[in-house]
C-alpha cells in the first residue's frame, strides 16, 4: 500500500511572499514516494507506466454527480473508472495498487475553462510567445494545437495542484483569434496531451480588439471602434455563408462555373455556422454582451459566453439567453460604479438565475495560473455560490460545456481516471494535494518550482535544515 511522504517547510516572511506570488514554496507539498519511479520518456517528467489497476481506498469522495461519500473507494484499471462506492462494500481487485486515502479527500481532476498553457513560457520573451497572430483580425483558421508546446515547465506547476484538463485558447487580441484545444496535463508526447483539437472557436467583442494607435501602430486602422468590430465579424460569417453556397452549387449536376478555391478561413468557420461546435464569445460590459449575443443569434451560433465581468445589470437578460457562461477572472477589480463585491459575487448571481457556470483562471494579473483555479472557486463560495456548484464549476460544468462531460468532470463509472487525493477541502488554500492521477497514472508530484524550493530552502534556515 502506497504511503505519503510529506515536506512542510517552516515559512518565514520571504517564503510566504514567494508562495503568494510565484508558488515557489507552498506551505504543504506532498508526494507518493513511488509515484515518480521510472525513467523519463516524454515531456514534463512523463515516465513509462505499464497498465495497472489503481485503487483509492477509504477517502471522502466528492463524486460531483452523486454527492459526497465519507468513506469510499475508486477503482481505476487501465485508465478508466470501473467502480465508485462505499469502502466497506467495494471489492478491491487482488492485483490493484492500493493508495490509502483514509482521512483524505478524493475528487475528480480539475478542469480549467480557459488558459494559455503551452502558448507562452516567459511573458517578457517574445520568442517564447505564440499567444495570438495579430497580423489580421479574423483568423479562425489559426489552431492553438499548431503552437502548443508540451514541454513547457508551466504544466507540472499547475497539475500538481489538481488540474488535469484545460482549454488552451489564443489571447484575446483579435476579434476571431483562432480555435481552442482541450489538453490533459500529462502524456508521452504533445499528441497524447491534446485530447480534442479545434474544440471551440474563440471570439471577442470588447475594447481590446480595436486597432487603435498605440498598439504597435502609428495610426488607427480598421476596426478601430466597436462598430467596426461588429461589422467585421458579421461580414466574415456572411462571406462564409456565400462560400458554402458556392461549394454546394459546384456539386450539382451540370455545373459549368469555375471550381471554388478552397479557403481555410471559410472552412474553419463552417462547423460553427452549422452549430456543430461551440463559439466561446468573450465580452465584459453589458452592451458588449448584448451586441455579441445579437450577432450569435443572427447566425444561429452555439454560444458559450465568456467573462461578462461588468455585466451585472443585464444578468436576467443573460439568463434568458439560455447559454452557459465562463466567469474569469473572479479577481478583476470592480468598476467605479459597482459594489466592491460585484465580481466576487458574479458566479452566485448567475447560478441563482439558472445559468450553468464554469470558472477559469484567466486574468491579466499575477494569479493567472491554473493552479489557482480552486481558490477562485473558494472566493465564489465566500460570496454566495453553493459549495457543490463551485465544485461543478471547476469539474463537470466546463466538461459538459465543451462536449466531453461523458468522459471528464466527475467520479463516475466509465469516465477517464483523472483523480486527485488531497489532505483537505480542495477549495482551501491550506490544503495540500498529495497525489494526482491522469488516465489512471500516478503522476510525479514535482515541478521546476518544487525543485528550486528543495535546492535553496535549506540555505535560508540554520544549519541547512528546514
Amino acid at each position: 500500500m502506497d504511503s505519503f511522504r510529506r515536506f512542510r517547510p517552516a515559512p518565514g516572511p520571504a517564503c510566504l511572499l514567494t508562495a503568494a506570488i510565484c508558488g515557489l514554496a507552498l506551505p504543504g507539498i506532498a508526494a507518493w514516494a513511488s509515484a515518480a519511479a521510472g525513467a523519463a520518456v516524454g515531456p514534463n517528467r512523463t515516465t513509462e507506466h505499464p497498465p495497472e489497476v489503481i485503487a483509492n481506498v477509504g477517502g471522502k469522495l466528492l463524486t460531483v454527480t452523486h454527492g459526497p461519500s465519507e468513506s469510499g473507494t475508486v477503482i481505476v484499471p487501465n485508465g478508466k473508472i470501473t467502480a465508485v462506492g462505499p469502502a466497506a462494500s467495494t471489492t478491491v481487485p487482488r492485483n490493484a495498487r492500493v493508495f490509502d486515502a483514509h482521512g483524505k479527500t478524493v475528487y475528480p481532476g480539475l478542469f480549467d475553462a480557459e488558459t494559455h498553457l503551452g502558448l507562452t513560457e516567459v511573458a517578457s520573451d517574445k520568442n517564447g510567445n505564440d499567444l495570438a497572430e495579430t497580423s489580421d483580425e479574423i483568423l479562425p483558421q489559426m489552431r492553438v494545437v499548431d503552437a502548443f508546446h508540451a514541454e513547457t515547465v508551466r504544466v507540472p506547476v499547475n497539475r500538481i495542484n489538481g488540474v488535469t484538463s484545460a482549454i488552451v485558447a489564443p489571447a484575446s487580441e483579435d476579434s476571431v483569434p483562432g480555435q481552442d484545444a482541450l489538453i490533459q496535463l500529462y502524456g508521452r508526447d504533445r499528441d497524447e496531451m491534446i485530447v480534442v483539437a479545434d474544440i471551440a472557436l474563440a471570439m471577442n467583442f470588447d475594447a481590446d480588439v480595436r486597432r487603435r494607435a498605440g498598439r504597435g501602430a502609428a495610426a488607427p486602422k480598421f476596426p478601430s471602434t466597436r462598430m467596426g468590430v461588429a461589422s467585421q465579424i458579421r461580414q466574415a460569417f456572411l462571406d462564409t455563408q456565400h462560400y458554402m453556397d458556392q461549394r454546394q452549387a459546384a456539386t450539382k449536376p451540370g455545373f459549368k462555373g469555375e471550381p471554388v478555391k478552397r479557403d481555410l478561413r471559410h472552412e474553419a468557420l463552417i462547423p460553427y455556422l452549422k452549430g456543430e461546435k461551440p463559439v466561446v464569445f468573450g465580452a465584459y460590459e453589458s452592451y458588449e454582451v448584448q451586441v455579441a449575443m445579437g450577432i450569435a443569434q443572427e447566425f444561429h451560433l452555439k454560444v458559450i459566453l465568456n467573462h461578462v465581468t461588468h455585466a451585472q445589470d443585464v444578468l436576467d437578460t443573460i439568463a434568458a439567453y439560455h447559454v452557459p457562461v465562463i466567469v474569469g477572472s473572479i479577481y478583476d477589480a470592480p468598476q467605479a460604479n459597482e459594489r466592491y463585491d460585484a465580481v466576487f459575487s458574479l458566479p452566485y448571481e448567475l447560478q441563482k438565475r439558472g445559468v450553468k457556470i464554469a470558472l477559469s483562471s484567466m486574468t491579466n494579473g499575477p494569479v493567472s495560473d491554473s493552479r489557482n483555479l480552486p481558490y477562485a472557486a473558494g472566493y465564489a463560495v465566500a460570496y454566495g455560490l453553493p459549495y457543490d456548484e463551485a465544485i461543478k464549476a471547476i469539474t463537470l460544468n466546463p466538461a459538459e460545456m465543451f462536449g466531453v462531460g461523458d468522459r471528464l468532470g466527475s467520479l463516475d463509472v466509465g469516465k477517464i481516471g483523472n483523480v486527485v487525493i488531497a489532505d483537505g477541502d480542495p477549495l482551501d488554500v491550506r490544503t495540500s494535494v498529495l497525489q494526482v492521477f491522469i488516465n489512471g497514472i500516478p503522476i510525479p508530484m514535482s515541478s521546476r518550482q518544487t525543485e528550486l524550493r528543495d535546492e535553496y530552502l535549506p540555505l535560508t534556515t540554520p544549519h541547512g535544515k528546514p
